[in-house]
């Protein structure tokens, strides 16, 4: 806006100078000509209004893709509304918010839920924190360990949603689909002989709290909430394994280690087997030496590529089901595979341990 009204002003005054037939035309255009162009005369006027919801009841309301681009958003005094933030965003603050359920695309920074009550959330972020919240149940996925203080009666569950723009709106907020510590919740404020927070049941669905949306502006966003459909891969998490036997998978960075992995979690929890974690990270030789020991020559050269990605699966016959699946749809790539439940139990923990403490740098 800012360049188009300073373009009227300058024929403006080039044609007041024409008509009064005055030498200075030429030297008052050269002068004009060098006038400073500051890239925040070119940019959109922003209205705190369009990245608010304030003081709403018994609505539903959100945002598409597109309409927030990575902007800081405030959601705040809202009572019984169904809120969607189907975009990326900086930071996302919610406030004196009573029985909402609220979905929140990836979030580059942090979430942070203040004096909020009986509210069910969906919600990928970098960082996830809670104060003084009541009976707050959250599908989470947060790269790093989310934090709760003062509150009570709080319940997590892994990430688990679908929609088109979903994939590259990660990528813009620099989250990993496999960073996901949605389960390591750190209580601040613990209170001696209670539990502030616990899990949500395994079968538990998203659509079950947070509705798919009503309005017709909002149901052009194609949604799927099916479980197997998820961006982000469904974790079994803090539970209890299945198991005594797990065993760990790692892809080297290259073209399609995100497919790779993908097709392979399919394959493996479509064979009844359980996912427990995943990580995306990058490994020096020293980490790959202790992680990989006697086959650590096969992958080191392979560590200058890029971050690995890391799969633990569970179940009795986890090992050799992994096994066979790398052999016979994985032949050309390079993965490392465990190769024995006692090797599996040692290498799951030297790279859980490594990439815990790297994540937490």
């Amino acid at each position: 806006m800012g360049c188009f009204f300073s373009k009227r002003r300058k024929q403006a005054k080039e044609a007041k100078t024409a008509a009064e037939g005055g030498d200075r035309n030429g030297s008052l255009s050269a002068e004009a000509d060098k006038q400073p162009q500051y890239s925040w005369d070119q940019r959109a006027k922003i209205d705190p209004k369009d990245y608010m919801f304030s003081g709403l009841k018994n609505e539903t309301v959100g945002r598409l893709p597109g309409k927030v681009a990575g902007q800081q958003f405030v959601i705040q005094d809202c009572e019984n509304c169904n809120i969607y933030i189907f975009d990326h965003s900086a930071t996302i603050t919610v406030d004196d918010c009573i029985n909402c359920q609220i979905f929140l695309g990836p979030v580059k920074g942090s979430v942070f839920l203040r004096d909020c009550k009986d509210c069910k959330c969906v919600v990928a972020c970098q960082q996830f924190r809670t104060r003084d919240c009541r009976k707050i149940e959250v599908f989470l996925c947060c790269t790093t360990q989310p934090i709760i203080e003062s509150s009570t009666g709080m319940k997590f569950g892994c990430f688990q949603y679908y929609y088109p723009e979903l994939a590259l709106q990660l990528k813009d907020a620099g989250l990993s689909i496999f960073n996901n510590t949605w389960s390591n919740i750190h209580d601040f404020t613990p209170v001696s002989g209670e539990n502030n927070w616990s899990l949500l049941a395994e079968d538990a669905l998203v659509q079950d709290y947070v509705p798919l949306p009503t309005t017709e502006e909002l149901k052009a966003v194609r949604i799927s909430t099916d479980v197997n459909k998820s961006i982000i891969p469904i974790t079994l998490g803090g539970r209890p394994k299945k198991s005594e036997e797990s065993c760990l998978v790692v892809f080297f960075a290259g073209d399609y280690t995100t497919a790779n992995a993908r097709k392979l979690i399919d394959e493996m929890t479509g064979k009844g087997f359980w996912l427990i974690q995943t990580k995306e990270v990058s490994m020096k030789a020293d980490d790959a030496q202790r992680v990989f020991q006697q086959r650590a020559s096969e992958f080191i050269p392979l560590l200058d590529k890029g971050p690995v990605v890391a799969l633990e699966f569970n179940g009795d016959g986890s090992i050799a089901a992994c096994q066979d699946i790398v052999v016979n749809v994985f032949s050309g790539a390079k993965v490392f595979v465990s190769e024995d439940k006692l090797s599996a139990s040692r290498e799951i923990d030297s790279f859980y341990n490594f990439a815990d403490m790297q994540m937490g740098m």
